[in-house]
Order: C-alpha cells, then structure tokens, then sequence
C-alpha cells in the first residue's frame, strides 16, 4: 500500500556493526515500532525491506538508505521517529520520504568519503594524492573468495583531495584529512583499495588505521562532479503539504 524511503546513519562504536548485525536490529526495532510492514510470500516469510549499497563493516555513514513496504499508510514524519527511538544511538533514521519514483539503487551511483589519517603529515598526503591523480593506473590487490585478486582502483576514483585538517585535529599529532568520491563500479573500490593505492604510488602508510566516513552517496554528475541526494526525487514529487523536512536525529540512549 505504501513504500517509504530512510535514510539512517552508523556514528560511533556502532560503524563496527556488519550488514547482518543491522538488519537484526532494524527488524526489531520494526516490531517495537509497531510498523505494518508487508511481508514476503512463503514458507518462511519475510519483512519487505530493500537496504541499498551498505558501507563496509568499520566504516562510518551519514548516508546509508533502505525502503520498506507497508501495509496501511503511515506519515513518513512520524515514522521515522518512532523507529529512530527504537533504535540504538549511532544508529539513527535522520530522513524518511514516501516512495514516488522508482529506482532507488539506480540514483546511488557514487559515495563521498572523508578519510582521517592520523599521525600523517597532510604535507605527505598532498604529495600522495598528487602522485594518485597523475598515475594512468594505480593496480591494487584485495582478497577476495577465491584468493587475492588484483585490479585498477584509478578509473573509480572520480574526485580525491586533501582538506584542512588544522581546526579539527582529535591530538596534537599530525592529521591528514582526504575526501574521496568513488564511482560504484565492479569490482567495487573502497576506501581500503584507495589507501592501498596511495601506498603503491608514493609509499603513504598511516601509522595507524584510518577512519572513514561515507559523508553522502547518489547519483553522480560527470559534468560537475556532484553527488546528487537520492531522495530529491521522492520529495519533489510529494504534494507541497506532505512535504518531508529533513531533522535531526533526536538523542537516544546508548545501546
């Protein structure tokens, strides 16, 4: 009867959460909710929610999206609250937008990511992204289900700079900071395959591992280079009354 559109966060301890651990907890919070959620046809059956291109465990997001299908009608406002309380801090449903167009998955064509690299020079990062950008081909390897694979990281990597790391350094130690947008393509490039890739071309090894962060994700703009939202649509197609503000998250107790 209806289809609403969420997107939801992983802050704090809960970016170790896998793709797994969150359905659990989303599922519950479902039930504690109270939402009437369709459900699959079969002998074991299933809520209908589609979760759409999860950020890798480790990593966090401001921008993960899922859609669940309802039963009866609810104000997307309103649900998205009562999920938000019924999920864990970290976790949290910051925009809901009833479904109007088709196609979510196909409007999440690249992330943008920041990259914390403590204890590096952002001198050092310049001249490494320097040496990414100009390289033709930046070959990394990942270990994949069937052994190590290899392949070109530099074709996904539509935008990548360093950023001025100074007024938000969490030590008195040096601080790089990298924002990336990554086109998904296959074999997908992650944020990992990136530092490797800084590695292989001008030897940039953080001392210790970096933190990550998906800022956004949509659809890419080649002639600009944006990542549009991917809920735009959903929203502008709402009538003007029924139109979704985006809020933030409302404090919840730790999990």
């Amino acid at each position: 009867m209806q289809r609403i559109r969420l997107r939801y966060t992983k802050r704090g301890r809960l970016r170790f959460t896998s793709h797994r651990d969150f359905q659990r907890a989303f599922e519950r919070a479902l039930r504690r909710a109270e939402v009437p959620m369709a459900y699959s046809a079969g002998f074991t059956p299933h809520p209908k929610v589609s979760y759409a291109n999860a950020a890798p465990t480790g990593t966090g997001s401001e921008a993960e999206y899922l859609e669940i299908a309802l039963t009866a009608a609810r104000d997307p406002e309103q649900l998205r609250i009562l999920l938000d309380e019924s999920l864990p801090a970290g976790l949290d449903v910051i925009e809901a937008v009833e479904a109007r167009t088709s196609g979510l998955a196909d409007r999440l064509t690249a992330s943008v990511w920041e990259l914390r690299l403590v204890g590096v020079d952002p001198a050092d990062a310049e001249r490494a992204v320097a040496a990414f950008n100009a390289a033709d081909s930046v070959e990394v390897q990942r270990m994949a289900k069937n052994g190590m694979r290899t392949f070109d990281a530099r074709p996904a990597v539509a935008h990548l700079e360093t950023r001025d790391a100074q007024a938000d350094r969490p030590t008195d130690q040096p601080c790089a900071i990298l924002r990336l947008v990554v086109r998904h393509v296959t074999p997908a490039v992650r944020p990992d395959d990136v530092l490797s890739g800084l590695r292989a071309v001008a030897d940039l090894a953080p001392p210790v591992p970096a933190g990550v962060t998906r800022l956004a994700q949509g659809l890419f703009d080649e002639e600009t280079g944006a990542v549009t939202d991917p809920l735009a649509p959903d929203r502008e197609a709402a009538p003007t009354e029924q139109s979704t503000v985006v809020v933030t998250a409302a404090a919840k107790a730790p999990a």
